[in-house]
């Protein structure tokens, strides 16, 4: 069963939440290579490395199990179209289409509520879904 919009919105903002906790640790272990101090603004390295730390965040759980954190606190599950489990290559293309997918405005999320099967535009980029999961 497809999962509807409320709870896919609940997992994001939960996922969202961790990340950010996830972000600030790996900002911790990153400070001993710049002598304590702040990594400058717009750093492209910093930003590069960070970016892999939310990549591996999501991919790795979706190639896994199908569920992050944040999905299975919902009972939800990502998978392909087919049924499958994500291959690395699903969840390369499932993040790097989320992300302005999400920054303008939700908009790609929100396609769901118009698309015939109610997928988001990332989802239809990277051949996947999410679905509900059982109790």
């Amino acid at each position: 069963m497809p999962a509807g919009l409320s709870r896919r919105i609940g997992a994001i903002i939960y996922d969202t939440l961790l990340l950010l906790a996830v972000l600030f640790l790996a900002t911790l272990l990153a400070l001993p290579l710049t002598g304590g101090e702040a990594v400058r603004a717009g750093n492209p390295l910093f930003r590069t490395y960070l970016l892999l730390v939310a990549f591996f965040y999501f991919a790795v759980p979706w190639v896994r199990t199908g569920q992050t954190l944040g999905l299975k606190s919902w009972r939800l599950r990502v998978e392909r179209l087919d049924g499958g489990p994500l291959t690395w290559w699903h969840a390369l293309l499932r993040f790097l289409a989320a992300i302005p997918s999400l920054l303008l405005l939700g908009l790609g999320l929100l396609w769901m509520l118009v698309d015939r099967d109610r997928l988001t535009v990332y989802d239809r980029w990277s051949g996947t879904r999410v679905v509900r999961t059982g109790k």
